[in-house]
């Protein structure tokens, strides 16, 4: 009798571990190819060759770019070198990047940045907002924009007991800001059980000095978050559900959803266009590519513009789509007065004209 029942469950078990890989390949848009869609002038950025996992535009049109992501499970190549934040000026004829200089009290040799943001103060200073994962942890860091130095100066470091797998931040305050935490646990194994049984245990985290709460809760895998023009809705990407969700900002800070948006492909980060408040989204055509990188056959890239984003039939169109042989792996997209930045996890980063 005890063979038996342990007979069955361990049929149970692997019976539904068969039907969670089925899902995941369903999820992940296995077995998806993806047809080239270009815009009429693009060109890879030199000085780009090691990721460019995130992108902010300021309103004067310098971009800052995090590379250098070293993220368990995906590929790295420069897997010895500390990440960088670079900048690139949009006003420019034949826009070039520089790396920025980190002064301060920072360890610059443990920098491993993923999702960025700025804040400008009322005296115009410009703050930059970093997830780090130095030795795998995850923390924010603040720095200020020096401009004419071309430099970051380390403020500070701010951690929490929440502060667990992030992935994306939106600052909209001094020192207030939403963060996506990806993943519920943080060993690799685990996190890969988490995937697999899609477990929805990914959240999105509100900071301020006087308050740290979960704010929103239930997604796949909580991925990239930004704001509306009028700051009144978060928008945040579940990337392994292949959709965005749209939530209402309270006075509080707590958000209610509205509505969710699925759009058929792994949606990474999020950025808005500051002339429309249409949503751009660096995404994932085959999630499996990803987690299975063949240099062979690479991941591909793909980006979609989302119009009309409150209406009851938003407008969805793909505005560029590659397999692999130019861009590899997209995860943003981020437009200034028709120029488009699409950065990657690990790969390069390409200009367009619109």
């Amino acid at each position: 009798m005890g063979k038996l029942l342990v007979l069955t469950l361990l049929g149970a078990g692997l019976a539904l571990i068969g039907e969670r890989l089925v899902a995941l390949r369903q999820r992940t848009n296995a077995s998806r190819e993806v047809r080239s869609v270009e815009p009429r002038s693009c060109h890879l950025i030199e000085g780009l060759e090691n990721g460019s996992e995130d992108i902010d535009i300021l309103p004067s049109g310098l971009a800052f770019i995090s590379s250098g992501l070293k993220y368990p499970g995906m590929p790295s190549f420069a897997p010895d070198e500390p990440g960088q934040i670079f900048l690139m000026d949009l006003n420019e004829q034949n826009p070039r990047v520089q790396a920025l200089n980190i002064s301060g009290d920072f360890d610059k040799a443990s920098f491993n940045p993923h999702g960025i943001s700025t804040f400008i103060d009322e005296d115009q200073t410009v703050y930059l907002y970093v997830v780090n994962h130095p030795h795998m942890k995850s923390t924010v860091e603040k720095f200020k924009f020096e401009e004419q130095q071309h430099s970051l100066v380390h403020l500070k470091t701010i951690k929490h007991e929440l502060f667990k797998s992030l992935n994306d931040i939106v600052v909209l305050g001094p020192e207030q800001f939403y963060a996506t935490r990806d993943h519920y646990f943080t060993n690799f194994f685990l996190v890969l059980l988490e995937i697999i049984l899609d477990l929805r245990w990914s959240h999105v985290v509100f900071y301020s000095p006087r308050e740290v709460k979960v704010v929103a809760k239930g997604f796949s895998s909580a991925n990239g978050i930004t704001v509306s023009l009028d700051k009144k809705f978060i928008y945040t990407a579940d990337v392994t559900a292949q959709n965005i969700h749209v939530l209402k900002k309270h006075e509080n800070w707590d958000l209610t959803p509205v509505k969710v948006m699925h759009l058929g492909t792994l949606v990474d980060n999020l950025t808005v266009d500051p002339d429309t408040g249409d949503i751009w989204a660096g995404c994932h055509p085959n999630g499996m590519k990803l987690l299975v990188y063949n240099p062979e056959d690479p991941p591909g890239s793909e980006v979609l513009r989302i119009q009309n984003v409150l209406s009851e039939k938003p407008k969805i169109s793909t505005e560029y789509a590659n397999n692999g042989s130019v861009l590899q792996a997209s995860t943003v997209a981020s437009v200034y007065h028709g120029k488009l930045l699409i950065g990657t996890v690990f790969h390069k980063a390409l200009y367009c004209l619109l």
